[in-house]
């Protein structure tokens, strides 16, 4: 079908402010009396905090308070908070905030300071005296769950399949997806492929550090201007951390400089908030870059069992594997999203998925796009691609032989809807890419599958006309990758207005209804429909002005796009949308739309990636030689930005796949807090990626929505992995695959 608007590459609305540099980001919030906050953090991975004496720091000119977790109130510890693509026992949130008993990680929030500037509240912060029983650390995830391992929480009881298991273990949970016979089908194989992997935390690497600005009135009434995806679950989660209602706070959300994920948790919100209140003035804190890394949510680092069976034909008979994902030091890694993801795109009959989430000395883990999927595709997708070339078949063929299709059951349980996993495969066979020749030495071409369940959930919109005939939007979704553009363009479809009158706008919690956080791939499905809803009722009122004006029943006309309102009875007697507008006044009013939605039927996303590598064997260099991500976008609004979202999660995949990790010592202190020594990749480490839309639309989006964001970032490492296996003769089973990595496997390999 084709539209108007919806399918264009319109400008969006918040570019020119963003180019411009006049766009609020949550470090630009200015007020009268501001103060300035920083933060005092443990030098040690784990210590026993014996005394914390504030008075040097209080005794310094212009610092006007200071707050240790003896300065939060007690909450109830049952009960879980969720934080959209995750979630976290009440009992542990005060605690990553400030720490209370013990220090868990490098970089643990002890004490916070506010002061007339930055400058003076870090004198204050190293006035601070601390007390530490410094203890042993535990930092690698298979050492956390022997025995005897040092235990980061001696209330930390193992839920095994849901229920205590009654033992105090460093072991959160442990979860299972099963069904059939693995052994008996092992044992039936023809091709039995199993290997272990390990992959590193790594960051998300955004741009803009985490900064939130915070006023309490008089009336205990309370305001923070932040930088995050989700301004409900930030006036949620201070909330639950401070005792306070809801209806108390107001979370005015800024632009964002970036999230993927990690801008959900709040870090900085409540310190703002207990400092505040104790100053009588504003607070304002900002982390820099090194606090980013140390005391903000990365991605966990994971150690995978992958194995897989398969018949001489190309039939997989069995799928099993173990994750074992690092959670930081509290409980909630991402390894049950790790178990769904692991073998999604795959059909089998016998399976057996076994997830474990380990605490360890490291900061707490958060969302980092489509998470825990990369670690389970980079591990899957190199036992699927050996299982392949050990049968001779060809890996696109033998993915298509065994790739899910609309009915099957997936391996983590629930039947697939509306997929376009077979298309993308069979668009990827025929590709000018997969079929191009690449030639010369030291040089590899590989594929991955990658898969994400994608999210639905509450949003809210309000649609207010002028008397122009232009439309106010507001809606509550944090505009991280384009989303308000997307909106507009949904309800000038649906209202048959040119795109830019339609003015979109992100509100705060007080002036849009409840809605879900800018993440989980949920935001152009679930605030989209949202819109849409909005506009329906529009157009309900619009028609209902009209009959006013016609002095007609409402059932006698009705609205058609590009003319407005048209009389049923008589096709040449129409109103536009600016002449209805024009007379609200007169015919009843304001003319405001509500659209609400907890969205349900959301389609989950696959992706095929293929890349091209070249080696250089001298210093275990990997070039991405070219690179083209395939996608089922269901159908792409606008596809500027759907291309955009599937180039950057590629990018970042590529990085993690190379370059990036945490570099911890034995003493569990993070070595490479910046952006120099954590290497992200930059525009000369890339190629053009290019991007291929597969549209096979969700039958339950009004536009066959899809979400987009996420599920791009999980085959780039094990595409990339494959691609470095074919130019080497090496199978690389841990990331990153960095130079060094790959220079000692060519050394040993040429040894031998």
């Amino acid at each position: 079908m084709a539209y108007d608007v919806v399918g264009t590459r319109p400008v969006r609305p918040d570019g020119t402010e963003k180019v411009t540099g006049r766009a609020v980001y949550g470090a630009d919030v200015q007020l009268p009396g501001l103060l300035h906050g920083k933060v005092l953090r443990s030098p040690h991975a784990h210590a026993r905090i014996k005394s914390i004496d504030l008075a040097p720091a209080l005794a310094i000119p212009g610092v006007y308070a200071a707050v240790t977790a003896a300065d939060m109130p007690k909450v109830q510890a049952e009960g879980v908070a969720n934080l959209g693509e995750s979630s976290i026992e009440k009992q542990y949130m005060q605690n990553m905030i400030l720490a209370g008993e013990k220090a868990l990680f490098h970089g643990h929030a002890i004490a916070a300071v506010a002061a007339v500037s930055p400058h003076v509240a870090e004198e204050a912060v190293k006035a601070i005296r601390v007390e530490y029983e410094v203890l042993t650390p535990v930092i690698d995830v298979l050492e956390a769950m022997k025995e005897d391992a040092p235990l980061l929480h001696e209330g930390l009881i193992t839920k095994s399949l849901g229920k205590p298991t009654g033992k105090v273990s460093n072991v959160a949970a442990h979860m299972q997806h099963a069904r059939g016979d693995v052994e008996a089908a092992f044992a039936a194989s023809d091709v039995v492929v199993e290997r272990e992997f390990r992959t590193a935390m790594v960051h998300q690497g955004y741009i803009e550090p985490q900064t939130a600005t915070a006023q309490v009135g008089l009336d205990g009434a309370v305001t923070i201007w932040t930088s995050t995806q989700g301004a409900f679950g930030v006036r949620a989660q201070v909330a639950e951390i401070l005792d306070l209602p809801l209806g108390k706070i107001k979370v005015v959300p800024c632009e964002i400089g970036g999230g993927f994920g990690g801008k959900i948790q709040v870090y900085m919100e409540p310190l703002a908030v207990l400092l505040s209140r104790k100053a009588n003035r504003p607070v304002k804190l900002t982390m820099s870059r090194a606090e980013v890394f140390q005391a903000t949510g990365p991605t966990s680092g994971s150690v995978i069992r992958a194995k897989v069976g398969a018949t001489r034909d190309g039939v997989i008979t069995a799928l099993q594997a173990q994750l074992y994902y690092e959670a930081g030091a509290f409980p909630g890694s991402p390894v049950g999203a790790g178990t769904g993801v692991i073998f999604a795109p795959y059909k089998a009959e016998n399976v057996l998925i076994d997830g474990y989430d380990v605490v360890v000395n490291r900061p707490r883990t958060s969302a980092y796009r489509a998470p825990g999927g990369t670690n389970a595709a980079f591990a899957s997708e190199q036992v699927v691609d050996e299982v392949a070339r050990q049968l001779g078949m060809d890996p696109i063929e033998f993915r298509l032989k065994n790739a899910v299709r609309p009915g099957d059951q997936a391996t983590y349980g629930p039947k697939f809807g509306a997929i376009g996993l077979v298309e993308m495969l069979q668009a990827v066979k025929e590709s000018e890419h997969y079929n191009s020749p690449l030639t010369g030495p030291n040089r590899g071409r590989g594929v991955a599958s990658g898969f994400w369940f994608n999210g639905g959930g509450p949003s809210s919109s309000h649609i207010s006309f002028n008397h122009d005939g232009t439309v106010n939007l507001a809606e509550g979704s944090t505009d991280i990758g384009g989303s308000r553009a997307s909106m507009a363009m949904i309800v000038a479809e649906e209202l048959g207005l040119p795109y830019d009158q339609v003015k979109p706008y992100v509100a705060d919690t007080d002036s849009v209804g409840y809605t879900d956080v800018t993440g989980g791939s949920r935001t152009t499905y679930a605030t989209g429909l949202a819109c849409y809803n909005a506009a329906q009722e529009a157009k309900r009122q619009l028609c209902e002005r009209a009959a006013r004006t016609w002095e007609c029943s409402p059932e006698e006309v009705e609205f058609m796009p590009g003319k407005g309102v048209v009389s049923k009875s008589d096709a040449g007697k129409h109103l536009t949308v600016a002449q209805v507008a024009r007379e609200m006044n007169r015919t009843g009013g304001p003319i405001h739309a509500v659209g609400t939605v907890n969205a349900r039927g959301q389609a989950p996303g696959f992706a095929v990636h293929i890349a091209d590598v070249e080696i250089d064997p001298e210093t275990g260099k990997t070039t991405i030689l070219r690179y083209t991500a395939f996608q089922d976008v269901g159908r792409a609004i606008h596809p500027s930005y759907v291309e955009g979202q599937i180039q950057g999660g590629s990018a970042q995949g590529i990085g993690w796949a190379l370059n990036e990790e945490y570099v911890y010592g034995s003493d569990g202190t993070l070595r490479n807090a910046n952006l120099l020594d954590y290497r992200i990749p930059t525009a000369l480490d890339l190629p053009m990626i290019e991007t291929v839309l597969i549209e096979v639309p969700n039958p339950n989006h009004p536009y066959g929505v899809k979400g987009v964001g996420e599920v791009c970032i999980v085959p780039p490492a094990g595409a990339v992995a494959n691609a470095i296996c074919q130019a080497t003769g090496q199978r690389f089973t841990e990331l990153p695959m960095n130079p060094e990595r790959v220079c000692m496997a060519l050394l040993k390999a040429g040894s031998r």
